[in-house]
């Protein structure tokens, strides 16, 4: 069942801070089949892994499709890590650890250059086709902690997805140790799933602050520890890669997935009028295309709505301390019940459970 809509929120509104984490401007969008992954990025990495591990390189990419030395897209990229899983099962802690910073152009030189690690979860959320392009990560500041929460890119099959949050997690963890010079950070980590039988890769990669069983894939940290300078910082010198990605020399690099796009578009849509026409406008598409496209990434549109609406409804919540009657206002119910019941459907929950 929708909610009643309302008018859209003015800017400053309950989720202007969580509105932050979007993109300053509109970004174009990449489908999974869109081949514009250079090989010599995540392709090569794969490969080098594969061969660590004495995994013939011809076998594994024949069973994938993929041609080495080729532009990969994301279900290519996808499908290299299904192929790797059942031969290596820490293929995505041990590939995580190497991909960040990474060798993948000037987004990777903006992450070296950075100051402390805010300013390089900053590069890592504006420069997302080229350092994490299968999932997205996004930024959400207040006066005392940082989190990045892990969205979709562009679909990814659920037996992937704990995978793929895995390596991401573990890429920014090892990224964040390395550039800071060997120290270790107080992270909290929150997932999506439930808890597996075996936790002692996920300790020995990311540490003991595991939560399982949460509604959103998260990394937290207090802001005292992510903005002290790291030790090789230069002042200024951040500002070199940045000025060139800026300026459009890599502008493949600002891209989103369709779902990372999708969900910004939504996201600015809360309290408004969220509707899927409203959507396929925003992709200059018909509802009927946008529609048969969400199908063939394995979701709806109503699903990533729900999903949109139940993360700010756990900010609002969690972060801001509002109660339910406040949050279904916020989010464009006009009645309680209604909100209490979408909640559930959202989360598994009720507001007062939660």
């Amino acid at each position: 069942m929708s909610p009643p809509t309302s008018a859209a929120p003015e800017p400053d509104d309950a989720l202007s801070t969580l509105r932050q984490a979007l993109p300053a401007r509109a970004a174009t969008a990449y489908g999974a089949d869109h081949a514009f992954i250079p090989w010599a990025y995540q392709g090569a990495l794969l490969a080098e892994f594969a061969r660590s591990r004495g995994i013939d390189p011809a076998e594994w990419l024949g069973r994938c499709g993929v041609v080495p030395g080729q532009a990969l897209s994301a279900r290519q990229l996808l499908s290299m890590l299904a192929a790797l899983q059942p031969l290596a099962g820490d293929v995505g802690f041990v590939v995580g650890q190497l991909s960040l910073p990474g060798h993948y152009g000037l987004a990777s030189q903006a992450l070296q250059q950075a100051g402390d690690l805010r300013q390089a979860l900053r590069v890592l959320c504006d420069w997302p086709a080229r350092l994490s392009p299968l999932l997205t990560p996004r930024l959400v500041e207040s006066a005392d902690e940082l989190l990045l929460v892990w969205t979709e890119a562009c679909g990814a099959p659920p037996s992937l997805q704990p995978l793929l949050v895995d390596m991401q997690m573990s890429a920014v963890v090892a990224m964040a140790q390395w550039l800071g010079g060997g120290r270790s950070l107080p992270w909290r980590f929150s997932f999506n799933r439930t808890r597996p039988r075996e936790l002692s890769r996920h300790a020995a990669y990311l540490g003991p602050a595991l939560h399982f069983g949460c509604q959103v894939d998260a990394m937290r940290l207090p802001l005292s520890a992510a903005v002290e300078p790291w030790p090789a910082a230069v002042a200024g010198r951040a500002a070199m890669a940045l000025g060139a990605l800026g300026q459009g020399a890599d502008p493949q690099a600002a891209w989103r997935g369709q779902l990372a796009v999708l969900y910004d578009h939504l996201l600015g849509e809360v309290g408004g009028d969220p509707s899927l026409e409203r959507s396929a406008q925003r992709f200059g598409i018909s509802p009927a295309t946008l529609k048969r496209q969400l199908a063939q990434l394995g979701t709806h549109h109503q699903a990533q709505l729900d999903q949109v609406r139940a993360h700010a409804a756990l900010y609002l919540m969690l972060l801001r301390g509002q109660r339910g009657e406040a949050v279904a206002r916020t989010l464009g119910f006009h009645d309680k019940s209604n909100f209490r019941r979408s909640f559930k459907r959202w989360t598994g929950m009720t507001p007062g459970l939660l």
